[in-house]
């Protein structure tokens, strides 16, 4: 289940990706390794021959925290500008 949840959350940002390459090409070239994400979303989705768990995990592992920073990077740190939350024992 956490490799299918993984390749699954992958397949979702190669395809965020894809899109915004489309509406937003100038936000898109400071991605680094875009078509790269986008191709590995595609091997995922269409299961070409079978997909290669050891590649998932170093994607995961060692690609994945880059892509992070620079999504936070473009984004700006949403947990430091987001407003505080009112839970139920607020009200």
């Amino acid at each position: 289940m956490v490799r299918s949840a993984v390749e699954r959350q992958f397949e979702i940002i190669g395809e965020a990706l894809n899109q915004l390459s489309k509406i937003a090409p100038d936000v898109a070239a400071r991605i680094p390794d875009l078509r790269r994400i986008v191709a590995f979303r595609n091997i995922l989705i269409h299961g070409y021959a079978s997909v290669d768990d050891a590649l998932v995990w170093q994607v995961l592992t060692e690609k994945r925290p880059a892509l992070e920073c620079t999504l936070r990077d473009l984004l700006g740190d949403p947990a430091e500008e987001a407003p505080p939350t009112t839970t139920r024992a607020d009200i």
